[in-house]
């Protein structure tokens, strides 16, 4: 995951789509919480989660940052899927964030680009990604982008684990 994704500049002169670096972590837990509380959440996950799920040996996620002159404006989180029937890889696209300052400008759209990039050079035939069902502004830019709406029938279920981080 090293160098630049993609190097379009219509979100602002400046602005490059990179892997997520060690030297980054603190300003994305800054990122993932102001999108927690977006959502009414609390972030828990603290720069050595971010450490352990992105950077480490077996990272859980794959990071991209958007980074301007000024910093971090923004990442896309890729984390796996499959169908395994089907024998297909794919990704989701876990988290999409884009700093107030940077919105309204592309460069959501350029992260999306980006995730589905990085997803396909992994050998993925698929990228999902999931929105609140009032989430009208989510789900315009992501048909723009290319998602489709996916029939779902039935729910989703969780259980919690007794021992795991997340338990």
């Amino acid at each position: 995951m090293e160098g630049d994704i993609e190097t379009e500049d219509d979100a602002g002169a400046g602005v490059r789509i990179r892997a997520v670096a060690a030297g980054d972590l603190p300003a994305l837990a800054a990122m993932v919480a102001a999108l927690a509380a977006h959502h009414g959440d609390t972030a828990r996950a603290d720069v050595a989660a971010l450490a352990r799920d992105v950077l480490g040996p077996a990272p859980w996620l794959q990071v991209l940052v958007a980074e301007g002159e000024t910093g971090l404006l923004g990442y896309a989180a890729l984390c796996p899927r499959a169908q395994l029937q089907f024998g297909l890889r794919g990704m989701d696209l876990h988290h999409l964030y884009v700093a107030p300052v940077a919105r309204g400008k592309g460069l959501g759209r350029r992260l999306i680009r980006a995730a589905a990039a990085r997803a396909g050079a992994a050998g993925c035939s698929f990228l999902t990604v999931g929105t609140a069902s009032g989430n009208w502004h989510a789900q315009t830019v992501y048909r723009a982008c290319g998602f489709e709406p996916v029939a779902r029938d039935g729910g989703l279920f969780r259980m919690a684990l007794t021992g795991g981080a997340a338990a």
